[in-house]
């Protein structure tokens, strides 16, 4: 076993230290949520802190890890006589992220349960981590319904297993623990609260720290257990600090000035139901433990809000989560007078309940320092119209500064037709682990999802050969059907975005912006991949690469500036060649192009700006005809690379974003070449269709 990294050693990170230090002390504050950029120690700080925790008594053969002093009974293993116990380190436990939900909750030997009618159920990871630390990396990855059942059994402390009228329940008491880079996509909202605490970590820009990092480091990776036995001493004082504030915690007074402080700061977060406030008072509680007190103080109470509160703060899912520390203290400042702590309200700023242990800064950067720089106010700003970033640009081609997108709206649903086998999501039509059953097939390895009636009607057949004498069922490998279902996946939703001169009048720029966000929400909502390509000028660029952050994709297209000429084929083979190279990382993921556009090419030959003619009015490739040769005429070109589109079968949806009394109708010809279809701005409002069919209705009645 290789030896980890020491807990003291880490350098910096105290907000991220205090966080696991006080779930160590408190489960009960429910776990923690690191979120910050790659290289910024958040896994091995995860992994450090199960060598400080105290070692658990276990029932002795007990899979489930039962406490002798009070052993469930309710146990797999159980019930389980008073005596033999056994002492072993409190575990930490890994969940991958492309762990199935057998590998998570467990799972059941179904063929012995048909046969013998025993439940025969092997232990998941959810056992494994029982009275320990369960450590998930790259959260955000992890599949929704994955992250659901994880959160209900932290959240219960028990784990429930039900397949085909069999019931499994063991305990499941862990320290949960997630960390993400939030370049890779955000949890749901709803998914957020569900983490007692949540932490941002970054990458010092001080040289001293971080020439201290790589030294450290360097001195850990030439020799680990010699690196782990100088900081022994250290080890030891904070594993014996966490013990004694575990047996301070039940004497801890919560006071009722600190209750109306605390539930003050949440009132005027307007934060969304109650976990926060009890969040809030645990955490407060097992600061004043770890600090050797027996009074929760006001500086408690703010040091729980800066790790408490910042991501039940987001609103918008593009929010990123954050806090006002100014309107922190102007409340808990309100509210000290009532309190009878005034005198301990720790308004200094700093935080930290102890000077001398990691905790100090307080749980967000102050206004300004934070990576994002926009003061942990929650969400990036989105730029009026005209400032963009305070410096308006004027390139060549006549470039324009950003515009501010309009209000977002609910979007109809589009969709990849047939049936997928990609990702599970919410948008297309897919056979998935869960969803429906449509059928049954022999199992491919391991079986997960059992077809009762079609396992049973595949071995009545042969009950009398197999010797049946009584009523039990004479149960073979070969009669195990599994289900097919279909349910949903996500897609990798592609935007091909004009951005060029035509598009740039302001108000309309505006309104093709919202529109595009509207569909980003939606993918957010449906779980689905995005890339953003952008055209103007003379050339396409991919403004991002596919990513599951659509909140990246929605920040680029806040920035996006337009003006120029509309090379609309370059635009259309870039996107062309993203899908080429996301086939050969993600052949299961099929793709949804969503292109934006008047249907305007103007850019990338010698046709005249201004004067666009019918799509593939140039010729077609290696022929004569049209007024101009294929090769030069931008029209043309923008036929044959949208008929690429059409020849691999890849799903289209062209946004018609022109407008004015005189229409040309290029988008709907567009559509045609991609084989796809076409919808205007105000056919993409989910609302209007709506509004359609109720228009029917009422001429029907």
């Amino acid at each position: 076993m290789s030896t980890p990294f020491p807990f003291t050693a880490v350098v910096g990170q105290d907000d991220l230290r205090l966080a696991l230090l006080l779930n160590a002390v408190s489960p009960a504050v429910g776990g923690v949520l690191v979120r910050g950029e790659k290289g910024t120690a958040k896994s091995t700080a995860v992994r450090a802190l199960s060598a400080l925790l105290p070692a658990v008594d276990v029932v002795a053969g007990c899979r489930f890890s039962c406490d002798p002093a009070a052993p469930d009974p309710g146990c797999p293993d159980g019930p389980h006589p008073p005596g033999a116990y056994e002492s072993r380190p409190a575990r930490m436990v890994e969940l991958p992220v492309g762990a199935s939900e057998d590998r998570l909750v467990g799972a059941l030997d179904i063929e012995r349960a048909l046969a013998e009618g025993v439940k025969a159920f092997e232990p998941g990871l959810l056992a494994d981590a029982h009275r320990g630390i369960l450590y998930v990396d790259e959260v955000n990855l992890l599949h929704d319904h994955l992250v659901d059942l994880l959160l209900d059994a932290a959240a219960m402390g028990a784990s429930y297993v039900e397949r085909e009228g069999v019931s499994v329940r063991h305990a499941a008491r862990f320290l949960l623990v997630g960390t993400m880079n939030p370049e890779e996509g955000e949890l749901r909202p709803q998914l957020l609260d569900r983490f007692g605490l949540t932490v941002e970590v970054a990458a010092s820009r001080e040289p001293d720290q971080r020439v201290e990092v790589v030294r450290r480091r360097l001195a850990y990776d030439d020799d680990p257990p010699g690196f782990a036995t100088r900081w022994a001493g250290e080890e030891a004082a904070v594993r014996q600090r966490i013990v004694a504030a575990r047996e301070l915690l039940p004497s801890v007074r919560l006071g009722d000035g600190a209750l109306r402080q605390i539930a003050a700061t949440c009132a005027a977060f307007e934060v969304d139901g109650m976990r926060a406030d009890i969040v809030m008072a645990r955490t407060a509680t097992a600061l004043a433990a770890w600090a050797g007190r027996t009074e929760v103080l006001a500086e408690d109470v703010r040091q729980a809000a800066l790790l408490a509160l910042p991501h039940r703060r987001r609103r918008n899912p593009f929010d990123a989560p954050g806090l006002d520390e100014d309107k922190l203290d102007q409340t808990l400042e309100e509210f000290s007078g009532e309190s009878g702590e005034s005198g301990q309200s720790g308004e200094s700023g700093d935080g930290d309940p102890d000077p001398d242990g990691p905790g100090g800064g307080g749980g967000q950067p102050r206004p300004g320092e934070g990576p994002q720089g926009d003061g942990g106010t929650g969400g990036a700003a989105r730029p009026e119209a005209g400032e963009g970033d305070g410096v308006p640009r004027q390139a060549g081609g006549g470039e324009q500064a950003p515009v501010r997108a309009a209000e977002p709206f609910r979007t109809k649903v589009l969709s990849v037709p047939g049936i997928g086998e990609g990702a599970a999501g919410r948008r297309s039509r897919a056979r998935t682990e869960h969803g429906r059953t449509t059928g049954a097939r022999r199992p491919r390895g391991a079986l997960t999802k059992l077809h009762l009636t079609a396992t049973v009607r595949a071995a009545a057949p042969h009950q009398r050969a197999r010797g049946r004498s009584g009523p039990g069922l004479v149960l073979r490998r070969d009669d195990l059907r599994q289900a097919t279902r279909e349910g949903r996946e996500g897609n990798l939703v592609l935007f091909v975005v004009d951005a060029s001169g035509s598009m740039a009048a302001r108000q309309r720029m505006g309104a093709v912006k919202g529109a595009v966000l509207s569909l980003l929400l939606d993918a957010y909502q449906r779980r689905d991949k995005v890339g953003l390509v952008t055209f103007r000028g003379a050339a396409g660029e991919v403004a991002l690469p596919p990513t599951s952050s659509v909140e990246a994709a929605a920040a680029r297209l806040e920035s996006l500036p337009t003006g120029g000429r509309t090379p609309l084929a370059a635009g259309l083979l870039k996107a062309h060649d993203v899908l080429r190279v996301e086939r050969l990382r993600d052949p299961a993921r099929r793709a949804l192009v969503v292109v934006v556009t008047d249907g305007r090419a103007t850019g990338g030959g010698a046709a005249r700006a201004g004067s666009p003619r019918p799509f593939g009015s140039g010729g077609a490739p290696g022929r004569g005809g049209g007024r101009a040769a294929a090769g030069t005429d931008p029209v043309a070109l923008a036929g044959r690379a949208a008929r690429l589109f059409a020849s691999d079968g890849v799903a289209s949806v062209v946004v018609d974003c022109e407008s004015g009394p005189v229409r040309l109708g290029l988008a709907g010809q567009l559509a045609g070449e991609l084989g796809g279809t076409a919808v205007t701005l105000d056919e993409l409002r989910a609302d209007s269709i709506a509004g359609l069919v109720k228009d029917v209705q009422r001429r029907a009645a």
